[in-house]
């Protein structure tokens, strides 16, 4: 646990070596955590909090109409934390999410709203829900905004998470979640050419 504390630590310190700005090319590293309790529409009386590491990489130039004017993101999810309250028992897990498709919207301030799709895996030590698998699979869709600092970044964001088992067991109930995530991190790699 020191050891994880530690390494913690210093990533929270490493943050404010560069600038943290959206840029063409760019890449971001993140730490976040978040939970929520189960919507309607699937097993109810359930929470859950997961943690993980994000790396990103900002794969083009803003584009788009108007408002809507932005950069594509794609990234990775390491989560090393997933607790799951259920009635029967607590369940703990680990996931990877390997598709997160972010659309950061291009903005001339500090705030950078975003919007994102992501999937993944999540094993767990119980059953989730009670009596159907312990190998879920995580869908997700995100509504948040970018904090930009000079050496580092905020975010949070509003995220509905549906966990379920894709029918690996009978029955699959799922699970709905409405979860709110914070997140410290940085991007970094930036292009130097001038942006229209």
């Amino acid at each position: 646990m020191k050891k994880l504390f530690g390494l913690i630590l210093l990533f929270a310190t490493s943050l404010t070596c560069a600038q943290s700005r959206i840029e063409d090319g760019g890449h971001e590293i993140q730490l976040w955590t978040g939970g929520g309790y189960s919507v309607p529409g699937g097993t109810s009386n359930t929470g859950v909090w997961n943690a993980g590491l994000r790396y990103g990489w900002i794969l083009t130039r803003p584009h788009g109409p108007g408002f809507l004017k932005g950069r594509f993101e794609y990234a990775l999810d390491a989560v090393p934390v997933f607790f799951v309250f259920q009635p029967a028992n607590t369940a703990f897990g680990a996931g990877f999410n390997p598709l997160n498709l972010k659309w950061n919207f291009a903005t001339r301030g500090s705030i950078a709203p975003y919007l994102e799709l992501s999937g993944g895996t999540l094993f767990t030590n119980h059953d989730v829900p009670v009596g159907t698998d312990r190998v879920n699979f995580t869908s997700s869709a995100a509504l948040g905004a970018h904090f930009l600092g000079e050496s580092s970044n905020w975010s949070v964001e509003v995220r509905y998470m549906h966990i379920s088992n894709a029918g690996l067991s009978d029955p699959n109930p799922g699970i709905n979640t409405v979860q709110v995530r914070l997140g410290i991190g940085k991007f970094f790699g930036r292009d130097k050419k001038k942006r229209p």
